[in-house]
């Protein structure tokens, strides 16, 4: 009770900072809270993967901190290439003199996370230069969240049947309907409550679509980051969110389900004018 009465206030602290950040800050701030997001991210991910080397932390933070600005700033390739380039020399200059003490496995795994986790949080930051942003900006938040949130409460009432016993032995079957259901009602009430406070055309199956393959999706990113824990045996990435555990256990489900919403948006545009 006590790890849900965490989750429940970091929730009602989290969720208004959230909101403000994205809806009414001006844009630059997004890519800084994403970088911000994405540097304790890479922290937590070379922890888990053993990496104590404070230079290889440091370097995979400011490479991980870099990506949403280069989102935000266009994606330009030669900038990209040059990151990489120093990233990856810097790394190699820190493996070489021990390679005994950093494996090659952990410097893949290190480079890995500190570029596709702020990579794939960053459609957040292209959702937020699309013209129709203060609509579609909450979604890729809203989905992932509200299907766990509906898929944990669903798993206590009702769970029978384990969903995959030895990578989460709470999540069940049920729960995992629970979130597929509460993810898709979720974007559909999101859709109702904008076309009655904005003049913008909602098409409610599209927003269905999103919100039960984004719901499945999250899942997905729920599990894959539950079987990096189990593969390094922890049992969370951090504390920063009491109840949560670190950035990694809280947007796990988000890492996964912002850029599968930003394709479909381009493919699928649930808002019009």
């Amino acid at each position: 009770m006590k790890k849900l009465r965490n989750r429940i206030l970091v929730s009602l602290v989290g969720i208004p900072i959230l909101l403000l950040v994205l809806l009414l800050f001006p844009p630059i701030y997004t890519p800084i809270l994403i970088a911000l997001l994405s540097m304790v991210a890479s922290f937590e991910t070379s922890r888990a993967l053993g990496v104590k080397q404070i230079r290889v932390q440091a370097y995979s933070m400011l490479l991980a901190a870099g990506v949403p600005f280069w989102v935000y700033y266009g994606e330009l390739p030669l900038p990209a290439l040059f990151a990489m380039l120093v990233y990856v020399v810097l790394l190699f200059v820190e493996a070489l003199p021990s390679h005994y003490k950093i494996e090659i496995g952990v410097i893949g795994g290190v480079f890995f996370f500190s570029v596709f986790v702020p990579y794939f949080l960053s459609s957040i930051v292209r959702i937020g230069s699309h013209p129709l942003r203060d609509f579609y900006i909450l979604v890729p938040l809203l989905i992932p969240f509200l299907s766990d949130a509906v898929a944990m409460f669903s798993g206590m009432l009702f769970g029978k049947h384990k969903l995959a016993p030895e990578i989460s032995p709470k999540k069940t079957r049920e729960g995992s309907v629970g979130g597929l259901l509460g993810g898709t009602i979720a974007v559909l009430l999101y859709g109702m409550l904008i076309s009655l406070v904005a003049d913008v055309g909602v098409n409610f199956l599209y927003l269905a679509i999103y919100g039960l393959l984004g719901s499945a999706v999250s899942q997905i990113g729920d599990l894959s980051f539950s079987y990096v824990k189990r593969q390094n045996g922890i049992k969370d990435f951090g504390t920063i969110f009491p109840g949560h555990g670190g950035v990694l256990d809280r947007f796990d489900s988000v890492i996964f389900c912002a850029p599968f919403i930003e394709i479909l948006i381009i493919l699928i545009p649930a808002f019009s004018r």
